[in-house]
């Protein structure tokens, strides 16, 4: 694979990832109930570590993480309406706009892991945590779902 091509899907990945450890960082902060407090901590979590991952494999492969946003996340911001949902404190809106996000996180994945002849070593980090990522959208959605 062409390693331009690579590393701008990689740091695609990378500005999802930001773009979801910003929005569940500030939900964190904002959000009333413990239980959502700790589950967006935990995502916001996983969402840094995920970071470190790709940022570890492209160190690896010579390629170079973007220092300033990327012209895609400018363009989608996955939680950029949260904080209005989080003023008016409802759950059910709050939990929607988080699943929007998992929505967008979830498209990416499904996009990089199209990616081909990619080493094998990536192939794994991205194939573990898309499954991480389908996993927590599904949480968000049973969640909101549960609060109608």
């Amino acid at each position: 694979m062409d390693s331009k091509v690579l590393q701008a899907g990689l740091n695609e990945l990378i500005e999802t990832l930001k773009d979801g450890q910003k929005g569940y960082a500030e939900a964190m902060t904002d959000v009333e109930g413990a239980d959502l407090k700790d589950l967006f901590k935990k995502y916001a979590a996983q969402r840094s570590s995920y970071i470190t991952e790709l940022e570890d494999q492209m160190f690896k492969l010579d390629l170079k993480p973007d220092e300033e946003s990327s012209i895609t996340s400018a363009v989608h911001r996955a939680f950029i309406n949260l904080k209005g949902m989080i003023t008016g404190k409802d759950r059910h809106a709050i939990l929607a706009e988080c699943e929007r996000g998992e929505d967008y996180a979830k498209a990416a994945y499904e996009k990089a892991m199209k990616m081909q002849d990619i080493p094998a070593t990536l192939k794994t980090v991205i194939d573990k945590q898309a499954a991480g990522i389908k996993q927590a959208h599904d949480e968000i959605r049973n969640l909101r779902d549960a609060s109608k």
